[in-house]
């Protein structure tokens, strides 16, 4: 049997990207930070992605089918922008936000970005982006598993991929 505090730990020191997931409801654009991103394919090109069952980008994306997916830089200008995407939508999501449940937050607000082809948000700062078309949702505990085709992508500059590792970061566990 698993000892639950070993788990953890060892969990906690596996390394991901960082990377801001864009996705839209009508014209509202919206972006979350997520780390559960890895292509799954090379023909077709599939990525996967992991949210929590409860997240909006994943409410977005079930009725948009479209998102983009932003790299981010492992610099003092990618913890920044990152950290303007830490914090979940609903406030609600977070314990002892009773008072302030209602309230949400758009963090693209006064965050510099353009539209993908498809709608969603490119930011100004990123490394890169890509625009994916969800293809298959596939339960998993406490998140749902996103495949999706890579339709479009461009490179905005050189630099290296944010990783939870240069962060000091965890989502694991």
């Amino acid at each position: 049997m698993a000892r639950h505090h070993e788990v953890q730990d060892v969990m906690e020191q596996m390394s991901y990207g960082l990377y801001i997931v864009g996705s839209r409801s009508g014209d509202d654009a919206d972006g979350m930070m997520a780390d559960w991103v890895t292509q799954v394919s090379f023909e077709p090109r599939l990525v996967a992605l992991a949210f929590e069952n409860d997240a909006r980008t994943l409410e977005n994306i079930r009725a948009a089918r479209v998102f983009s997916i932003n790299l981010l830089s492992q610099d003092e200008a990618g913890m920044a922008l990152a950290a303007k995407f830490a914090q979940p939508y609903y406030d609600a999501k977070i314990g002892g936000r009773t008072a302030l449940a209602a309230r949400v937050h758009n963090k693209l607000d006064q965050i510099p970005h353009t539209l993908s082809p498809g709608g969603c948000p490119v930011l100004d700062g990123a490394l890169a982006w890509i625009e994916c078309e969800a293809e298959q949702f596939v339960a998993a505990g406490d998140h749902t598993l996103v495949i999706a085709r890579v339709r479009d992508a461009g490179k905005l500059r050189e630099g290296e991929p944010l990783t939870s590792s240069y962060t000091g970061w965890s989502y694991s566990g």
